[in-house]
């Protein structure tokens, strides 16, 4: 974010609550800063390190449950993850309490868990302080000229950092072994299946839970998708044509706001030429400091995640024209025994224990190069160098992301999302095959289950949780035509 670094009754019947066989000891959770349900209860869990050596070095992983006021309806539990990687997840049953039906809040025990590394579970450092990680290069932007120089540099070292401070846990911080991990919350809750709800970075990690453990998923929902086959350097690349697919919507709005063009191409003519003109001379901010080029295209990137935040790409605007004044700028939020640099560390453990990247910079100079031409907006950050090129050899290879097992796969999307664009959406389709069902809104926001924009896929995704009933083929809808609503789900900003 800018300014801071199902359980399945194939076998019929509705089980019981599972208080009394939970493996877990339930008490009061870490406080949240945005607030959480005060029913919600919390517990830790502990795993092993390698689970090729399961009888090792175990770590711990923080689970919370919101329990159904409604047991004699209960079907199961329903897992949640916040995307990122590296985003903290535990408190996200009071988030989702508050946007799904009551059918479904009746049927189910909200699960939310931080995953390995992250937070509150044995969370790891790459030893900097946010200063250390400016947005701009965590997610890489090229220099103005269009090097790559500054962010090899930059990336050699934040992978010795990572491998250094992250200690014998950083690679084992990995998208299969959090659906590992998921499989010990089932054990430990009592549950012979799960459910799951998540999107972006959530919906890989569903679909490799469904992988590994095909028989042991009820009904899983997948927003925002990735495409399997792409992890993570070409998915990441997606970046670039994914900004330029959302850059019309943001113009509408600024057409209609004025002040920014009185045409959709003036407003792309006027934002490409701020950014080359803070790529000259930067416009200092009184907290954020100097705002340069790449800095105000990683706001544009940020912001245009959900037109609810298109306001803010107009201000900040404004400001660097001289015609308003100073955005809000916010400071990383400080949780007490967790490392301020945790999510950056957890996203590179993550993305770059996965996958082998190509360790050959040329390449990412080609690719840069490329992208630059093509997709102006963003520069070629997508396609840029991560510290994954100077990551030791993933501890095992990807795992097969395929069609085997139970067709109970919801796959939502919009048409035009920047962060998880609708190749990748089609990419997870054609991995799932016959186990999906995929339904298309035709918005530009990141996710599709937003209540703030009311659509067939919020209706589908509450009846599929609430029957089971999935859709007889793929869908496409418009938002419904009502006005946006407000609600306490607050859209994803990553």
């Amino acid at each position: 974010m800018v300014g801071a670094v199902v359980l399945a009754v194939a076998f019929g019947g509705i089980v019981p609550a599972v208080a009394e066989v939970s493996g877990l000891a339930w008490g009061q959770c870490p406080p949240d800063p945005a607030g959480s349900d005060p029913r919600l209860r919390c517990a830790v869990l502990e795993v092993p390190l390698d689970y090729r050596a399961p009888g090792g070095r175990k770590i711990e992983i923080r689970v919370s449950r919101l329990a159904t006021a409604k047991p004699g309806l209960r079907r199961g539990v329903l897992l949640h993850n916040g995307g990122g990687p590296g985003q903290a997840s535990l408190h996200l049953p009071s988030r989702y309490a508050q946007a799904y039906s009551r059918e479904v809040l009746d049927r189910y025990d909200l699960i939310g868990f931080d995953p390995r590394g992250v937070g509150y579970s044995t969370p790891i450092t790459c030893g900097r302080s946010p200063a250390e990680l400016p947005n701009e290069w965590v997610m890489p932007f090229p220099a103005a000229d269009g090097s790559i120089t500054g962010n090899v540099d930059y990336a050699r070292d934040l992978a010795r950092d990572c491998l250094k401070h992250g200690g014998d846990l950083v690679r084992h911080v990995t998208t299969a072994n959090t659906a590992r991990d998921m499989d010990r919350i089932r054990v430990a809750l009592g549950e012979r299946r799960i459910s799951y709800s998540s999107g972006s970075y959530g919906s890989y990690l569903g679909a490799v839970y469904a992988s590994l453990f095909p028989e042991r998923t009820d009904r899983i929902v997948l927003d925002g998708n990735v495409d399997p086959n792409r992890v993570w350097h070409r998915q990441w690349a997606l970046w670039d044509s994914g900004a330029e697919l959302r850059f019309p919507d943001f113009a509408a709005w600024a057409v209609r706001e004025g002040g920014f063009g009185a045409t959709q191409d003036q407003v792309r003519t006027g934002l490409l030429a701020l950014a080359k003109e803070l790529d000259r001379s930067p416009v200092t901010h009184p907290k954020a400091g100097p705002v340069n080029g790449n800095l105000f295209r990683a706001i544009f990137r940020a912001y245009s995640y959900h037109s609810l935040y298109f306001p803010e790409i107009g201000a900040w605007w404004l400001f660097l024209t001289g015609r308003g004044p100073a955005p809000a700028w916010g400071d990383p939020e400080l949780v007490p025994g967790v490392p301020q640099d945790n999510s950056v560390a957890v996203l590179m453990a993550v993305t770059c224990g996965d996958r082998y990247w190509p360790h050959d910079i040329a390449q990412y100079r080609r690719e840069v190069r490329v992208n630059r031409a093509r997709y102006p907006i963003l520069g070629g950050m997508g396609a840029n160098i991560w510290p994954c090129a100077f990551w030791p050899e993933p501890l095992e290879p990807p795992t097969r992301v395929t069609p085997e097992g139970p067709t109970n796969v919801l796959l939502l999307q919009t048409r035009r999302d920047p962060a998880t664009p609708y190749a990748g959406a089609l990419g997870m389709r054609a991995s799932l095959g016959p186990r999906a069902r995929l339904i298309t809104v035709d918005t530009g926001n990141h996710g599709a289950y937003d209540p703030t924009t009311p659509s067939c896929a919020i209706t589908e995704t509450h009846r599929f949780l609430a029957t089971g009933t999935l859709p007889s083929h793929d869908l496409t809808c418009e938002p419904d035509p009502t006005q946006t609503r407000a609600t306490g789900f607050v859209p994803l900003l990553r």
